[in-house]
């Protein structure tokens, strides 16, 4: 069982399980290698002058595994609620997690053949997203919706922070009080 499952390796999902692994849970991030993102070339995101959307995405995926994230590639079919835990199924095998956070960008059909609330998507061609709150709960306890797939615009420096916020929501929700990640520079550097 996991901490947390990231369903998503693009910019939400990857931000998100950067933040969850770095805090030390147990993360894993189950991809289907779909990302809109690969399309794209981004000119747009801070820090960055100019990358290959495919670039971001291993980029990002890279940053999550450097502290202990997991990656799967399947594609998720179905979350379940369990006693104390979400599992996800997928075409090759089934996952536990505390918490499971939806980073699926435009694609709203795990949410809604698990019985997760949507609602139409207000950018323009992205039809449905999740019902999210603004910290990314829910209507299913424990299932968390963050990037695109929660009705973020789909700017990967937006999705990138939402899934970075609702990380960090998950995280406190885990330890039981507001978690804050700040590094600071050794000196000399």
């Amino acid at each position: 069982m996991y901490d947390v499952i990231v369903i998503g390796a693009g910019p939400a999902g990857a931000s998100a399980a950067l933040f969850t692994a770095k805090a030390g849970k147990s993360t894993l991030v189950i991809d289907s290698d779909q990302s809109i993102t690969k399309r794209a070339w981004v000119e747009n995101h801070y820090g960055v002058e100019a990358i290959s959307g495919p670039e971001l995405v291993e980029t990002g995926k890279r940053q999550a595994a450097k502290f202990g994230a997991e990656l799967v590639q399947a594609k998720a079919t179905r979350l379940t609620a369990g006693d104390g835990f979400i599992r996800v199924e997928t075409e090759g095998g089934d996952y536990e997690a505390q918490h499971v956070i939806l980073a699926t960008g435009l694609m709203a059909e795990l949410a809604e053949a698990s019985g997760v609330r949507t609602k139409p998507g207000t950018e323009p061609r992205i039809k449905t997203v999740v019902d999210a709150a603004p910290d990314g709960r829910t209507s299913i306890g424990s299932v968390w919706a963050a990037g695109t797939a929660a009705g973020v615009s789909v700017h990967t420096i937006i999705t990138a922070g939402d899934g970075a916020k609702v990380a960090i929501n998950v995280i406190s929700e885990l330890n039981g009080e507001r978690y804050v990640d700040h590094d600071i520079q050794k000196p000399g550097t």
